[in-house]
Order: structure tokens, then C-alpha cells, then sequence
């Protein structure tokens, strides 16, 4: 194969790189509610999530994210709480699968002022709710079954 042709091939399927994500939630009278945000390119409804943090456990990971992304702090699940996956776009436009270890986050405080505060919009919704708004498959199943 000639090296034109070599580099128009679709590019082959490679192993999954792990994220971390939070999965923000409160009681309220009326129930449990989870935050959800959008995303910046998008602006569709997700988690907050992110590449591993060096020196950070993978919950206290997920936790920062949260803070950073959705102004939000409190004791995070020890395990996670389950997985989902996703097709992330790059800056070079290629294609990475991407695996999302989801932790829950009860919330404790939530920040009037966040790092990215300009970039992201928040809504609380209960977890069907919150299931009909996003786009994964995975994620849906596992926000209709939250019940922490």
C-alpha cells in the first residue's frame, strides 16, 4: 500500500483511555436531585469529568472536576458508582473512545464563583430527568437508577 493510501485508511480502534467524572447530587423535600452541566463545545448536558489528575486518587479526581467545572464540593463514593463510555473529539480531530468511572459526589457546597463558571451552564434535575437529558446510552441507565 502506498503511503497516500496508508494514511486515508480509517484509523483502527484503540484501547479506551480512562476519565474520571462526578456525579453531583443533594436531597431535597421533594427528593433526590443530580447536577448536571453542559458541556463547552457542545452545550449538551453532562457529568463533570476529566483526564486523571496526577497525584490524586481517581474520587478525589473526579471531585476537582467537579469543583472546577460545576462549583461544586462535598465527601465522594470511595468506589465507583459505575461506567459509561463515550467517542471524544480531539483538537487534531481524530476519534478517542474514552471510559468514564463515575463517583458519587454529595453535595455539600455549591460555589456562587467556579473556575470555569463563564463556560458551563448547571441544572439540578431528578435522576429520570436528568436520564432524559443526556446523550450516552450508559450514562441514561445509570442516572435512572441513582438512589444513593
Amino acid at each position: 500500500m502506498d503511503k497516500t493510501a496508508e494514511r486515508l485508511r480509517p484509523e483502527p480502534d484503540r484501547e479506551p483511555k480512562t476519565q474520571y467524572a462526578a456525579l453531583p447530587w443533594r436531597r431535597t423535600p421533594a427528593g433526590v436531585e443530580v447536577l448536571l452541566i453542559t458541556s463547552r463545545e457542545t452545550k449538551r448536558w453532562v457529568i463533570p469529568k476529566g483526564w486523571p489528575i496526577k497525584k490524586l486518587k481517581p474520587p478525589a479526581s473526579a471531585a476537582q472536576e467537579a469543583m472546577e467545572e460545576a462549583g461544586v464540593a462535598g465527601p465522594t463514593s470511595r468506589k465507583a458508582i459505575g461506567v459509561y463510555h463515550y467517542d471524544k473529539r480531539l483538537r487534531s480531530g481524530r476519534t478517542q473512545h474514552v471510559r468514564v468511572l463515575v463517583f458519587a459526589l454529595e453535595v455539600a457546597e455549591l460555589k456562587d464563583a467556579w473556575p470555569e463558571q463563564h463556560q458551563r451552564e448547571r441544572r439540578w434535575a431528578t435522576p429520570a430527568e436528568a436520564a432524559g437529558l443526556v446523550d450516552e446510552k450508559e450514562l441514561k441507565k445509570l442516572l435512572a437508577g441513582f438512589a444513593p
